[in-house]
Formats: structure tokens, sequence, C-alpha cells
């Protein structure tokens, strides 16, 4: 049961943020996810008014989101956005990289949420693989993913046999720096 001061919305004390955010263009049959968001921080009540607002225009206004638990500053039930109440929902069991988005007209916005943490070449390039339109990666598995694939070429095959329990020798030691892949960006 919610307490009286969980009735009122939460309501952010700076103007929204531009959400690191990309989206798919269409709903794609088979895909996962619509797209990534990689927050600035782990305070819910500064970052989501601004998704909240793109998520608006995306597929119509947002009622409800149901995010994981874990990682979150706080875990506010209700955030004023726009000058409405957005319900806002904490699940234990939703992974922390999720988040799900229900809009007034019934529509759904599935999102991979990237740690604030995370480097810039590996949130942009797990970003931008959730939001391909024939992506069909699970949004734990995407970041992991996104590390690979900004890795040399031979280094992926050794990391898989050091895993194993081999060791490259010195000759074979990856090198320091990722290879970039070039990521469409939206407000970085």
């Amino acid at each position: 049961m919610l307490t009286p001061t969980q009735h009122r919305p939460v309501i952010s004390g700076s103007p929204p943020s531009v959400p690191r955010l990309l989206l798919q263009s269409l709903k794609a049959r088979h895909t996962l996810l619509d797209g990534g968001w990689w927050p600035r921080s782990n305070d819910p009540v500064a970052e989501l008014p601004g998704l909240i607002l793109a998520l608006d225009d995306y597929r119509g206004p947002v009622h409800h989101i149901m995010l994981g638990a874990t990682g979150w500053r706080s875990r506010p039930h209700l955030l004023e956005v726009a000058g409405r109440a957005i319900r806002l929902a904490w699940y234990t069991s939703m992974p922390a990289d999720s988040l799900t988005a229900i809009s007034t007209n019934g529509a759904r916005v599935d999102l991979l949420v990237v740690p604030p943490g995370v480097n810039m070449p590996t949130a942009w390039a797990a970003i931008g693989m959730a939001a391909q339109h024939d992506n069909t990666t699970h949004a734990p598995d995407l970041i992991t993913a996104a590390d690979r694939l900004l890795l040399p070429p031979d280094t992926a095959a050794e990391t898989d046999w050091e895993s194993e329990g081999g060791r490259p020798g010195p000759a074979e030691a990856a090198p320091d720096r990722p290879r970039r892949v070039p990521v469409a960006r939206a407000g970085a």
C-alpha cells in the first residue's frame, strides 16, 4: 500500500535533459527491443523526464514505466512530467538493464538501459545494436556483445581461449586500444 507521500508525484528540480537514446523507426516483428537508452546518472528523477518526453513523441504519451529495481539511487512511485503523473514500477525480477514504457494508447516500448558508468564506445555500440530492426539479442547480453564487437578481430578468439583456461603469451597480448565502430548517436 502506498503511503500519503507516495501518492504525490516527485518533480525533478532541473529541466529534462536530452536523453542518449536510439530507437527503431518502426516496430519489427521479431525484435526483442525497440532501442537503447544510456542515462547520465542513476537518479531516476533527473533522468526519466527527458526519456519520457522522447518516448511520448515515439509512441504516444507514456503513463507507466517498469524498471529493474537494482542500480537506481531512489525508487519513486509517481513522477510528474509535462503536467501529468507517470506511474513507476520497480521489479526485482526485471533485469537492471531493461525498461518497459506503456503509452496511453497501449503501445509498449522495450529498451536496453546501459548503466551510466559504461564507457562511451561500448555504450553507443550496445545502444546501436538494441535499435537495429533485426536485433534478437536479449538486453543482458547486449553490453557483452558490444564489448566483444569493439575488440580487435584476433582478440575475441584469444579472450575465448583465455576464459577457458588458456592464456596468451606476451607477443599475443591484446592491444590496449579498442577498435572504433561507427554508431549513429542521438544527443551524445
